[in-house]
């Protein structure tokens, strides 16, 4: 784990549309407004972190520069020089670019390549400025997400309440068990995302997620919530879009229970 006060959070499951990146942003902004310093990192190509918190002209300019994730890692950066603030106290960002798509091939020709992010952090932790630094990764299991992995102090997996959310989870436990020699980062929990009360998914997703020994389904979920579309239309918060809503108030649920963990 990272030997400061910063605690790195990495949100990750190889199956696409579990609200990883909804749960990463929306999640960003409570503990920030809690009154921790965030640092979240756009670590997909599909830029959606990104779009959480800038318009599209704004976050295509950013992913066309060279002032990116991508030219970060592949200079071996300090990732300090790439940060740039959104419009809300305490939440800063490192944008991505679509050229992570070759992200593998770049780091295929580096030296101690699953460590290369973990490298660019490190003025970032020496900084000490941050309370957290929340990563997005994609939905795989490549060389990029052994980066991420590594770089990370504890892992949260969204997980959608449906017939096939839960598809794959059992290899991408066991992707995160065999990498245990490499990385210090455990699962800090489950978080079942999209649960619709009228189906009773969301019961057999809590059920099966129950028999995995050892592992944490947080306490907070994430309903279906049209808000939250209109929000991610809007490049804000769902909060921000509109305070009352019940998915709202998950997310600030979500991170009072973050909050807690860390403090054990």
């Amino acid at each position: 784990m990272s030997n400061s006060k910063t605690k790195t959070i990495c949100f990750t499951n190889n199956k696409g549309g579990s609200g990883k990146s909804t749960a990463c942003a929306n999640l960003a902004y409570e503990l920030s407004k809690a009154g921790k310093k965030v640092l979240l990192i756009d670590g997909d190509m599909q830029l959606n972190l990104s779009l959480s918190f800038f318009d599209e002209e704004k976050v295509l300019d950013m992913a066309e520069c060279e002032s990116n994730l991508y030219y970060a890692i592949r200079g071996k950066k300090d990732l300090k020089d790439y940060i740039v603030p959104t419009a809300y106290e305490n939440l800063d960002l490192v944008p991505s670019s679509t050229l992570m798509s070759q992200i593998e091939y770049e780091l295929f020709t580096m030296m101690q390549r699953e460590y290369v992010l973990k490298k660019c952090l490190k003025g970032v932790y020496e900084s000490e400025i941050y309370d957290y630094v929340l990563i997005d990764a994609p939905p795989t299991l490549g060389t990029w997400v052994i980066n991420i992995l590594c770089a990370a102090d504890y892992v949260i997996v969204p997980v959608e309440a449906s017939p096939w959310g839960l598809f794959g989870l059992a290899n991408m436990f066991d992707f995160l068990t065999g990498m245990n020699e490499m990385t210090e980062a455990k699962i800090m929990g489950v978080l079942i995302t999209k649960v619709d009360e009228r189906k009773n998914y969301y019961k057999q997703t809590r059920e099966i997620l129950g028999a995995y020994e050892n592992i944490h389904v947080f306490d907070s979920f994430i309903h279906v919530d049209s808000s939250i579309e209109w929000a991610q239309d809007a490049s804000v918060p769902v909060a921000v879009y509109k305070k009352s809503t019940r998915s709202a108030k998950e997310f600030e649920n979500l991170a009072k229970e973050v909050i807690e963990y860390g403090s054990r």
